[in-house]
């Protein structure tokens, strides 16, 4: 079963259920923080540096309840721990968590303006409730925490971090390490998260209820592909078509084919431009071409009538001729029902001008630029909330959806995934079309024997893969030799 991951809202109105069953409110903060505690003593212990003195940063509500706590417990212990705080909220809890600490730990200093060394920087000043732009004063005190030195660990959420959307408010806490309270929270996964929530961990306390709701599940990291029979061959692995190629951009369609093949797709087609075909042959002269300009209607429905899967659009550009290609081949496309179709690209640019609902084998993979235009917004408005998004974009279109970015989005039959895996060095021109390229190689051979976001998974390890020897410098034509290992060690834990 993937961990589930919650709005904000559902996990608070979740705690306020458990609490209105005559269960105390200071006893699952105090909970909580003892749990922090002992992942933490155990988290130090494994530092290569050891660890003597701690600053836990206090803001005035319950995340500070949090903070004192953990702060009191980590004393005891016998840390050198400080404590920095601005002036406290009234809530009973907050009163009785400083009551606690304030003769535990060393010292409790009523500013931030932190001099001293520490080795670990702990963040308790705002929690999961921000909402809001956080004004000059409390930008200053994070960008602060930020140029210190040490470990730097986030008790629920990043301070500054929206906690559904992942965007920054308009800065955040980076940390090395966040404790979350309860049950994981979207905005730790998606959106700008991963430059501030470092490792995340789940503190769950508390037994779900009928009435709490998720929103999304995370991504498995494990994935066993179908194993092949030894009799099999090529007509069993599937014929991808890939379609696109516009006469002064070949590399789309060269690099999703090599993707589909690194997969072990059986037999893969490209019909693009002959300006590309000799390029095409001396790179992978295993591709078969066909020549996208004299392709009539009727050979256009012969070809896709003889394949198991088509991606359409990579390289197509947004030219009259362009659009004579979208228009020749898209109605073609919605015609054929036993087809899986990857729209990415180009054919996403068409798309969007014209009212279209596709199929539940139809696979879209926009990124947020893709993905304003076919919703008539701006890239900011999916960058703020980048799951009502790509609900948005089922709803308007249908078919199953990928929004492309760091903690990827899929889509399918209403089930919402997270991708947890992929890094920065990824965000380079053609990583698109490799993804592309991978789903319909993998579907062409599988189909509903292996889901999307788990195509989605598979892609983003084989860029981990590659960022073991470093983010800065990925291209991706690195991808296929990547995505051949990857792939193969999935197959090999089926065994």
């Amino acid at each position: 079963m993937q961990a589930k991951v919650y709005h904000s809202r559902e996990v608070q109105a979740w705690a306020q259920r458990w609490i209105a069953q005559n269960n105390s409110a200071l006893g699952l903060i105090q909970q909580f923080a003892w749990q922090s505690y002992l992942y933490l003593l155990d988290y130090f212990s494994k530092q290569p540096q050891p660890v003597t003195r701690i600053a836990v940063w206090c803001g005035c509500g319950n995340n500070a309840a949090d903070g004192y706590f953990v702060a009191a417990y980590l004393a005891q212990h016998g840390y050198w721990v400080d404590v920095y705080a601005t002036t406290r909220g009234n809530s009973v809890e907050l009163q009785q968590a400083f009551d606690y600490a304030q003769d535990k730990i060393t010292h409790l200093y009523t500013h931030f303006n932190v001099t001293e060394q520490y080795d670990v920087h702990i963040d308790a000043l705002f929690g999961v409730g921000l909402n809001r732009e956080l004004n000059q004063t409390w930008q200053l005190v994070i960008q602060q925490f930020n140029q210190a030195h040490g470990l730097k660990i986030s008790v629920d959420i990043p301070s500054g971090l929206d906690a559904n959307t992942g965007q920054a408010l308009p800065c955040a806490i980076q940390a090395d390490l966040t404790l979350t309270a309860l049950a994981y929270k979207m905005g730790l996964f998606t959106g700008q998260a991963k430059q501030f929530s470092g490792q995340v961990q789940c503190i769950a306390l508390i037994p779900p209820d009928a009435q709490l709701k998720s929103l999304a599940q995370l991504s498995p990291n494990h994935i066993e592909l179908p194993t092949w029979q030894a009799f099999e061959h090529k007509g069993h692995h599937g014929h991808v078509l890939v379609v696109g190629g516009h006469a002064d951009m070949g590399g789309a369609v060269m690099m999703a084919a090599e993707a589909a093949f690194a997969v072990g797709a059986g037999k893969v087609t490209v019909v693009c431009h002959p300006n590309h075909h000799t390029a095409i042959l001396a790179r992978a002269p295993n591709v078969m071409l066909r020549n996208i300009e004299y392709l009539s209607t009727e050979q256009v429905h012969a070809m896709l009538a003889n394949v198991d899967a088509v991606c359409f659009g990579v390289g197509l550009g947004r030219e009259h001729w362009s659009q004579q290609i979208f228009d020749r081949w898209m109605p073609a496309l919605l015609q054929q029902t036993h087809l899986e179709v990857v729209l990415d690209a180009d054919a996403l640019w068409f798309l969007a001008e014209r009212s279209m609902q596709l199929s539940s084998t139809t696979y879209l993979t926009p990124h947020s630029g893709e993905a304003a235009r076919l919703l008539a917004c701006k890239s900011v408005d999916i960058e703020q909330d980048r799951i009502a998004a790509i609900y948005a974009l089922a709803n308007k279109f249908s078919g199953q959806w990928v929004l492309k970015g760091s903690g990827c989005l899929s889509l399918e039959q209403q089930q919402l995934w997270v991708c947890t895996a992929g890094n920065a060095g990824m965000g380079t021109a053609g990583m698109g079309d490799t993804l592309a390229g991978m789903i319909v190689g993998l579907k062409a051979q599988f189909h509903e024997k292996i889901a999307l976001h788990e195509i989605v998974s598979l892609h983003a390890q084989a860029g981990d893969l590659l960022a073991q020897q470093g983010m800065r410098g990925i291209q991706a034509f690195h991808m296929p030799q990547a995505i051949y290992q990857i792939i193969n060690a999935c197959a090999a834990s089926a065994t």
